[in-house]
């Protein structure tokens, strides 16, 4: 039989994606998508679909930029997976990590890799009370940092965290931007674990010098300050880091989503002294099989390459101001950005479930936030042009009116 005769029809596909792939929610999007370039997303019919989303802040160079690909392939022609992380020197994962040490302050200089953002939460979580001998942690409402066990637990959000309680113990919620979350930094915290932009919230944005007070009282109280740029970093918001415009330097960096260049990977970042606490004591204090996969090293690797050199990143503030000029109708409520991270706020949930809809009609992708359902996301690869953002707003714009 013909090899193409043997492939699933897309109503069959359908059928198995629906029957043999656990869910996440009661309504996927179920877009049957069979090839990506750049800004654009193609479906089994030939649809083209205008991707503002970009896997969610993950294809930050585009979708299989070619400098991604070659590497994905040259790597591939090399080896796989070798061994559990850490115990052999494979190159793509130790010039990534030189690669990020050289941009990034010399206090951040060791790189755990690991397979995800999420896993990069538990990692380092267990490093500050590996380092510290404390437990107590110190989150924000609204804030999220994946789903695992340990990240649920420090989520901002009782609706996610109620269904799988009991979770870890000795973690506070606090206001993000509130004073008052300052004084709950005691000698008792191990921890404080904050986003750069809080963006499932909807971006929002530190107000001006609330991360150094934070900085000041973790500082004061003995606690570590772990900076989530897990959705903020490269490039993101016009800056590779979010916290080099802050003023600030985090004992401990999450990164992931453009991490990878479009391949999974996570990772926590720390000074090589206090990241040696996770090997003895128990030896193997923190062990992962797949983490920093060389596949996904050499892509990640490329893909920074590709922001330092192509100039994208310089781009990002006029890009998002023509977003913003773009976006003004009755309908939109506000426009929340920080660069390339753009939230905006209809009348509610119903109201932006309805544009999303049209949107996609449309031949545009777009999504919304956990904790703000009434927002439109906007998070395009960096590498989307002047023509397309004007397309997009004016699909926008078509789909508010009906």
């Amino acid at each position: 039989m013909d090899p193409e005769q043997q492939q699933p029809s897309g109503k069959e596909l359908r059928s198995l994606f629906l029957r043999h792939l656990a869910q996440t929610s009661p309504e996927p999007l179920g877009l049957e998508i069979v090839r990506a370039e750049g800004a654009y997303l193609y479906d089994a019919q030939g649809k083209e679909y205008l991707d503002l989303i970009g896997g969610i802040s993950v294809c930050n160079t585009g979708h299989r930029h070619p400098r991604v690909v070659a590497a994905i392939k040259e790597q591939a022609d090399r080896y796989l997976h070798v061994l559990v992380y850490g115990e052999m020197i494979q190159s793509p994962q130790v010039r990534y990590a030189a690669l990020l040490a050289a941009n990034l302050p010399p206090s951040l200089n060791s790189v755990y890799f690991t397979n995800s953002g999420a896993e990069a939460v538990e990692g380092a979580m267990k490093l500050a009370k590996r380092v510290t001998g404390r437990t107590e942690i110190v989150a924000f409402r609204r804030s999220y940092h994946g789903s695992t066990q340990g990240a649920l637990s420090v989520m901002g959000d009782e609706y996610w965290r109620n269904a799988y309680r009991p979770l870890l113990p000795g973690i506070w919620h606090e206001e993000f931007n509130s004073p008052a979350a300052l004084e709950r930094i005691t000698d008792r915290t191990a921890c404080v674990i904050v986003e750069a932009v809080q963006g499932e919230a909807g971006v929002l944005v530190p107000e001006s010098g609330w991360l150094r007070s934070l900085r000041c009282a973790c500082d004061a109280a003995g606690a570590l300050l772990i900076l989530d740029e897990i959705q903020t970093g490269f490039g993101r918001t016009g800056s590779l880091w979010a916290f080099t415009g802050i003023g600030i330097v985090p004992d401990i960096l999450l990164l992931g989503k453009a991490l990878g260049g479009g391949m999974p990977l996570g990772a926590f970042i720390a000074g090589r002294e206090t990241m040696q606490a996770l090997t003895e004591a128990p030896v193997l204090g923190h062990i992962t099989t797949f983490g920093g996969h060389p596949v996904s090293c050499a892509a990640g690797l490329a893909s920074l390459e590709v922001l330092l050199e192509e100039g994208l990143i310089g781009q990002v503030g006029y890009k998002s101001t023509l977003f913003r000029e773009g976006l003004r109708h009755p309908a939109i409520k506000a426009v929340r950005h920080c660069g390339l991270l753009i939230a905006v706020e209809l009348e509610n949930a119903g109201a932006a479930r309805l544009v999303i809809d049209r949107c996609i009609r449309r031949g545009l992708l777009t999504d919304w936030f956990l904790f703000a359902p009434q927002c439109l996301r906007i998070a395009p690869p960096l590498t989307v042009g002047e023509e397309e953002i004007r397309k997009a707003c004016a699909i926008i714009a078509e789909s508010l009116a009906g």
